[in-house]
Formats: C-alpha cells, sequence, structure tokens
C-alpha cells in the first residue's frame, strides 16, 4: 500500500461485473482500481506487472480459472493477496480456493460496504469470509470426522454380517480366533457400538461394508 491506499485489480470474465465492482468501490476512500483482467492468465501477468495489493477474482473463468490464477499469483510472489469473488459457495469451491491460498473468499451479493471491508481487510492479510461461507465451514468442522475401516477390519465384519461366528470368521480369512477378536475390538471403537449386531446396522449406514 502507497500512502494507506489499497491497489486492486479486477479479474472476472464479464466485463458488466467488472465495471460494476468498480462502481462500487470507486467512492471509496483509500482504495484504487489500478487493472482489470478477463481471465486468470491475463490477470498473472497484470499482478506480476503492477504488484497490487489486491487481486479481486471471480473463480470461473476461461483460460485459466480462479483457482488456478489465484496459485500462479502467489508463487510469483508479487505481495498481492488474492481475495476471492464469486457466485459459487459449494463446500468444493471454497475448499480449493482456500487450499490454493486465497486470503478470503466473498460472494457477489455482498454490499458496497462489505465489499470495501473486506479488500482492505484482505490488503493487511486478514482472513474475510462472506457470512455465509462461514456458517458452511464451522458447520463441516463440527461434522464428526469419517471413520474408516481398513480392509482387514471390512472383511471382519463382512463375515460378522454373514452371520460367522469369530471361529469361523478365522478360518474363512485365515487369521486366529484372537486376532478377530482383536479386529471387532477396533471396529466397534471407531463405530461407537457395543455389540456385533449394531457394527453392522452403523457399517451399512455409513457405506462402510455392502451387501
Amino acid at each position: 500500500m502507497n500512502d494507506g491506499t489499497v491497489r486492486v485489480i479486477l479479474v472476472d470474465d464479464h466485463t458488466v461485473m467488472r465495471a460494476g465492482v468498480a462502481a462500487l468501490l470507486a467512492g471509496e476512500p483509500g482504495i484504487e482500481i489500478v487493472g482489470e483482467a478477463g481471465d486468470g492468465r491475463e490477470a498473472v501477468g497484470l499482478a506480476e506487472r503492477l504488484r497490487p495489493d489486491v487481486a479481486l477474482v471471480d473463480l470461473r473463468m476461461p483460460v485459466l480459472d480462479g483457482v488456478s490464477a489465484t496459485t500462479e499469483i502467489l508463487a510469483r510472489r508479487t505481495g498481492t493477496r488474492v481475495l476471492i469473488l464469486t457466485t459459487y459457495d459449494t463446500d468444493e469451491e471454497i475448499e480449493r480456493a482456500v487450499e490454493a491460498g486465497a486470503v478470503g473468499y466473498l460472494l457477489k451479493d455482498a454490499t458496497r460496504e462489505q465489499l470495501a471491508d473486506a479488500v482492505r481487510a484482505a490488503a493487511r492479510g486478514e482472513t474475510v469470509l462472506a457470512p455465509r461461507v462461514a456458517q458452511r465451514l464451522v458447520a463441516r468442522m463440527r461434522q464428526p470426522a469419517p471413520v474408516a475401516l481398513t480392509a482387514r477390519e471390512a472383511e471382519v465384519l463382512d463375515a460378522v454380517a454373514d452371520g460367522l461366528s469369530n471361529a469361523e470368521i478365522g478360518r474363512r480369512l485365515v487369521i486366529a480366533e484372537a486376532t478377530v477378536k482383536t479386529h471387532l475390538l477396533r471396529v466397534f471403537a471407531k463405530l461407537d457400538v457395543s455389540d456385533r449386531t449394531r457394527a453392522v446396522v452403523v457399517a451399512l449406514e455409513r457405506g462402510l461394508i455392502k451387501r
């Protein structure tokens, strides 16, 4: 930032959208639009040449998409911080952008005040998330971690579902009966159950074994 002014480039393949964002930010003190790009590849070159403080980048663009453009801009060490501005708020899109190094994720329904505040915060290196995006991330973090069974555990539980005893499972899989018991105890712990029947039911519900 020069003299406290945040220098911004707009990256979107829709000319009307770039014009709209530029108009929203035009009257904001301390924010200057210094360039525009219509695709990700052009954005990388623009960032390298102008070294803006913030790049407002759309996700879905021709030539080079927003995530790839973010990766390349950061790899060029221009000092530019990328703030995603898009209409898409799916988990996959959000995760890809964050993993690429974007400091924020804003939706195009943001108000002028929200957009301006986000640009200033991004320039300071702060994380900026649209409220809806933040809610999605928090909800995902609160979900229990997915359970994964080892191949052998799945085989043992599959045999249990077939109605086999521990001894019969051992003969089928050519392992000791004590080993079968060990695998079952681990399965019970992972699925938070206390008996064989419940283990099979939960595993079927979660798609860990097939019938």
